[in-house]
């Protein structure tokens, strides 16, 4: 497969939240004097246009990387259900071209300094029956970003996923935390409660902690924190200010270069 130097961005679920984490980097790229190119190999939950169907999170990321190319081109393959890839073409009677794929990636070699690649699901979501998005990103090798959310469990599926992306041999660079809720220290347990006790506040106190956690235990770098911000909207393309500073302190190039 064609090298060339990037990021693989990916979520310990859907809707976390990687599509917005994805487009911010690539804008960070942008105003760093880079020439950054997107893709997004496979695309669900797509609508329907009189040109074919369309994907929101391919005109979000090719806005935030200010991209000529054409939306086919950023998202070869888009399904309208919103499924699992290999599901959604079953249920549209279609095949998962994964030579599609491949040909799009090699077209942007030499096209830009540095691509943002952004998965669909998580790590072990299918294509096709017979290959699933772990073994993509093998194919590419690049570093892998794993975007997760900030409440309570997400522990366990932020370690899952690290530990599936080690054990096929991908490079983590680390985590983005998305939708932190960034009001200040946790607050306390119900006056009167013993420290023992279940307390309303005990998910704010998740959230507090769940990124030292995560370092710690997935033997990883928290890249960044990004906070709950209504201007993050894919469907209108904007991202809120907060989230491109938090973003933009990531040290990307760095990963890049590696």
């Amino acid at each position: 497969m064609t090298h060339i130097p990037g990021l693989f961005i990916t979520g310990t679920d859907t809707g976390v939240g990687k599509t917005i984490v994805a487009g911010a980097i690539a804008r960070c790229l942008r105003h760093a004097g880079k020439s950054v190119e997107v893709f997004k190999p496979v695309a669900t939950g797509c609508r329907r246009t009189f040109e074919g169907l369309v994907s929101e999170d391919a005109q979000f990321l090719a806005a935030c990387a200010d991209s000529r190319r054409s939306l086919a081109e950023i998202a070869p393959l888009r399904f309208g259900p919103a499924l699992a890839p290999n599901v959604a073409a079953a249920r549209t009677g279609r095949t998962v071209d994964l030579e599609a794929i491949f040909d799009g990636y090699r077209r942007l070699k030499d096209a830009a300094e540095v691509v943002v690649v952004e998965g669909v699901g998580g790590l072990l979501c299918p294509l096709s029956d017979k290959f699933w998005l772990i073994h993509l990103a093998k194919m590419l090798a690049l570093p892998v970003v794993i975007v997760c959310r900030a409440h309570l469990g997400t522990i366990n599926h932020t370690l899952l996923t690290i530990h599936a992306a080690r054990s096929a041999g991908l490079h983590v660079a680390g985590v983005v935390m998305n939708r932190y809720r960034a009001d200040g220290q946790p607050r306390q347990a119900t006056e009167g409660a013993a420290p023992d006790e279940p307390s309303p506040w005990d998910d704010d106190l998740a959230i507090f902690t769940n990124p030292e956690q995560i370092a710690n235990l997935g033997r990883t770098e928290v890249l960044a924190v990004v906070p709950e911000e209504a201007a993050n909207n894919v469907a209108k393309a904007t991202l809120g200010e907060d989230t491109i500073y938090c973003i933009s302190q990531g040290p990307w190039e760095r990963i890049i270069g590696e």
